[in-house]
């Protein structure tokens, strides 16, 4: 992963946020290697033509980040783009490209076919428990703006008189 100006800006700042502080920790007790073992007879080799398949340690990375901040295969995309400590957790450096959300779909599904997503959980609770931890599911909220019917009319043209605005 080559540095980039917003790489060494980035290393410059001060304070670790807590989400920087969690994926560092994970990054340190996850046993990547074990897991890219149980997975790489399954996936795709590059070599053949057309698009080749994605690094398989950035896409297991980002299968964990989507479990992790429970994000989908659209969020997940742009949280790459918009946060760097979980572009840094990918491993995917500031000029490599971010994986589309097709792909990212792509390798879940892969995952789901041959039953490796719930081997994967396990091996990395069982992996957790004998150090004597536990992860629980956490949350980032992504908030989604929803256009809103214009009016409060009803099947006869004529406006509910129970539907009103609330004061301020």
């Amino acid at each position: 992963m080559q540095l980039t100006f917003g790489d060494a800006e980035y290393n410059g700042k001060r304070k670790q946020t807590r989400r920087e502080v969690f994926l560092a920790e994970m990054d340190q007790v996850v046993p990547w290697k074990d897991l890219l073992a149980l997975i790489e007879p399954h996936y795709p080799t590059s070599g053949q033509p057309g698009r080749q398949p994605y690094r398989l340690e950035a896409m297991l990375r980002i299968h964990f980040l989507q479990q992790w901040y429970a994000l989908s295969d659209p969020s997940a995309e742009e949280a790459l783009y918009d946060t760097v400590s979980m572009r840094r957790f990918a491993k995917i450096g500031g000029l490599d490209e971010v994986p589309d959300e097709t792909t990212i779909l792509n390798f879940r599904h892969l995952l789901e076919r041959h039953d490796l997503a719930r081997k994967l959980f396990n091996r990395v609770n069982a992996h957790l428990s004998r150090k004597g931890q536990s992860l629980r599911g956490g949350t980032i909220v992504d908030a989604t703006i929803i256009a809103a019917p214009s009016s409060t009319k009803n099947k006869q043209g004529e406006r509910d008189p129970d539907m009103h605005q609330t004061k301020k």
